[in-house]
């Protein structure tokens, strides 16, 4: 038993510990929240000491002889089967249709483009740093060799691997026309290959980046280890400064 002075002096002791403890919890909470949202959504990859060897890294996978044999062979029906599945889905939601003058963006061997032209859409063409033709030219995505509003709709599954991710998608905005569709395959919720540029965590940054369109859905896929589909819709003309 506690002598009764010992007993009052623990009382308020014991009252402020129960204050402290709600209290240090909710600090606790409170870092973890700010730590969480202060995560990056986009963050670019370190390692490229110059534009030069980003694309030099680039092409080793692209001019890599035993993948495109594989992507020429092995791959080719399947993906076709698959691409086309997708554009018949825009289709029906009318964001393309056959009259939709078609880029790809990064299109390799161009299964995308093959793709199109069989669900309808005859006027498409891929660009990749290493031509394919007649399918895909020659260009960087960087840096489209277009004149800006050329197409309707433009799609890509290699914004992982842009290195400027707003050089990317400026030169998407540019080139579409207005009210023209831009349709993007990422990886939310796995992380790319060794040539990606880029991890995206989140939509979120794709939205501030397409700041001249309107953000129209994202929803869940499964295409060649990417996991959504973002769409966007070209919304007025790009201003030059």
């Amino acid at each position: 038993m506690y002598p009764f002075n010992q007993l009052r002096s623990l009382i308020p002791r014991c009252f402020f510990l129960s204050l402290l403890l709600p209290l240090s919890f909710f600090i606790f909470l409170s870092l973890k929240s700010t730590t969480f949202l202060n995560k990056p959504t986009l963050k670019i990859r370190p390692g490229y000491t110059s534009y030069d060897n980003y694309i030099h890294h680039q092409l080793h996978k692209t001019t890599n002889p035993k993948l495109r044999q594989i992507w020429t062979t092995r791959d080719w029906d399947r993906k076709i089967r698959v691409f086309s599945q997708f554009f018949s889905d825009l289709k029906d939601k009318k964001l393309i249709s056959n009259s939709s003058k078609s880029l790809c963006v990064g299109a390799r061997v161009g299964q995308e483009v093959e793709a199109l032209k069989r669900v309808g859409v005859w006027d498409s063409i891929g660009l990749d740093l290493v031509p394919y033709p007649p399918l895909v030219i020659r260009g960087d995505f960087h840096y489209q060799p277009f004149d800006d509003e050329t197409f309707d709709f433009e799609f890509s599954n290699v914004f992982d691997h842009a290195l400027y991710p707003e050089k990317f998608v400026g030169e998407i905005q540019r080139t579409l026309k207005v009210d023209g569709v831009c349709v993007l395959h990422v990886a939310l919720r796995r992380r790319s290959d060794k040539y990606s540029a880029n991890d995206l965590y989140s939509v979120e940054p794709l939205v501030k980046l397409f700041d001249g369109s309107d953000f129209v859905y994202s929803r869940n896929v499964d295409g060649f280890g990417l996991d959504t589909e973002v769409v966007f819709r070209k919304r007025k003309p790009i201003q030059r400064s």
